[in-house]
């Protein structure tokens, strides 16, 4: 099997690591070709803070999609999240040499790289600078400005922050895994590419990941990202109120939640009672079904009440911002029972739960078409556009001399987050 357009994508999550090793078939589609799914270890609320186990947690999720590929991984687009993302909104401008010049790549680029000499808070690195829309000698809400011409470009730009010690841990745990880093993107971004389609993405609409450590968001509108947040919550906060309001052990909170839960209270009868085996010879519990809702429904009320407050930070009480499309529910948290149902109550907006099936092969296994899978499904999708990136950077070199175009094309494929990663991996080299 050639491997050239193979792409793997490695979600490190706070309840689960996923290595998902997929190509695009003839249609242009995604197609599976391996998935490995272990426990993990040494995660917490998005951040790794065991390296050992999480190391340990990635080889076990690579050795399982290695066995069912038989494809040896190399490279892989690694997503992050976790509490310590920020984003916020900046402009920038460059007074271009030659106004006699249409605007190119390079114009953008340069202006891009300006952005990202931002001054952070200590400790702080930009992730993603996202451009929104451009203006040229001050013509406004110009969303391609290529070709053009113009002296002075500005634009708006959405700029995604992240601490330096959480990405370098991540790229740590990926090189001791034996694994080499070809990405990294941020994890509301590739549910995103995963799970919307693009008229939702015009129309506006609000993606909520639901996972186990962290709630992402991403909004879209007008076809461009607008706003991006991390809430430091996510299913396993319900599990632990589930757990310490029962006074049971987590795995059989976390069971109950799967069965049984609901974010609905008034759909459980006050008789439904579940009986659990007691530990050690123990009497068995007994748990009202009510009672369970309850719990379960205060706290995913606080999650979503949290993240309706980033979505009006991002503006959706105005005319021009309103999302149209609604909400879309992914993650493995969003297959809660009546989930959409209380978050139609909360905002008043559409929902709808969104499956990663948007670019996936139709004859796809039905486990990887489940919201569990979004981010790793999207990061895949992200490593095959970036290879492609690369391989329509490196295919003039055969006719041409080499090195003028080493010099000019790659300018654009080399985007920012390839430069932190090159970051990231020239700091793992020196480290050693």
């Amino acid at each position: 099997m050639e491997t050239q357009n193979i792409a793997v994508g490695l979600d490190i999550g706070t309840t689960k690591i996923v290595a998902m090793i997929g190509q695009k078939n003839q249609y242009g589609k995604l197609e599976t070709i391996g998935v490995g799914k272990s426990k993990s270890m040494g995660v917490h609320r998005g951040v790794v803070n065991n390296i050992t186990q999480t190391i340990q947690s990635i080889q076990n999720a690579v050795i399982e999609a290695e066995a069912t590929s038989e494809i040896k991984i190399g490279g892989v687009t690694v997503g992050i999240a976790g509490q310590h993302i920020r984003s916020l909104q900046h402009s920038d401008y460059i007074t271009r040499p030659n106004a006699e010049q249409v605007i190119n790549e390079e114009d953008i680029d340069r202006l891009i790289n300006q952005v990202h000499k931002l001054v952070m808070l200590p400790g702080e690195e930009i992730i993603h600078v996202l451009p929104q829309d451009f203006k040229v000698d001050g013509q406004a809400e110009i969303k391609e400005p290529i070709g053009m011409y113009g002296e002075r470009l500005e634009a708006n730009f959405h700029v995604v922050v992240g601490q330096v010690s959480s990405i370098r841990n991540i790229g740590r745990c990926i090189q001791t895994a034996g694994l080499s880093l070809e990405g990294i993107t941020l994890e509301p971004l590739a549910s995103a590419k995963a799970v919307l389609s693009q008229e939702e993405k015009e129309a506006g609409v609000a993606l909520i990941d639901i996972g186990g450590g962290t709630t992402d968001l991403a909004v879209f509108k007008d076809g461009i990202i607008r706003h991006t947040a991390v809430i430091p919550f996510g299913g396993n906060v319900i599990t632990e109120d589930i757990k310490e309001g029962c006074s049971i052990i987590e795995k059989q909170a976390e069971l109950l939640k799967i069965k049984f839960g609901s974010a609905w209270p008034g759909e459980n009868k006050d008789n439904e009672i579940v009986s659990i085996p007691g530990l050690r010879g123990r009497d068995p519990k007994e748990i009202s079904l009510k009672n369970l809702s309850k719990i379960i429904h205060a706290r995913v009320v606080e999650i979503i009440e949290q993240v309706y407050v980033e979505i009006k930070n991002y503006g959706h009480e105005e005319q021009k911002k309103k999302l149209i499309a609604g909400i879309v529910l992914t993650g493995g948290g969003s297959q809660l029972n009546h989930l959409k149902q209380l978050v139609e109550y909360i905002t008043g907006m559409d929902t709808r739960v969104g499956y990663p099936n948007e670019h996936l092969a139709g004859d796809s296994d039905g486990d990887i078409t489940s919201p569990l899978y979004a981010t790793a499904v999207g990061l895949v999708l992200d490593g095959l556009e970036r290879q492609e990136k690369q391989v329509s950077v490196e295919l003039p070199e055969d006719d041409e001399p080499p090195k003028p175009p080493t010099e000019q094309t790659p300018v654009r494929s080399k985007g920012f987050l390839e430069k932190l990663t090159e970051r990231v991996k020239d700091f793992l080299e020196n480290a050693e």
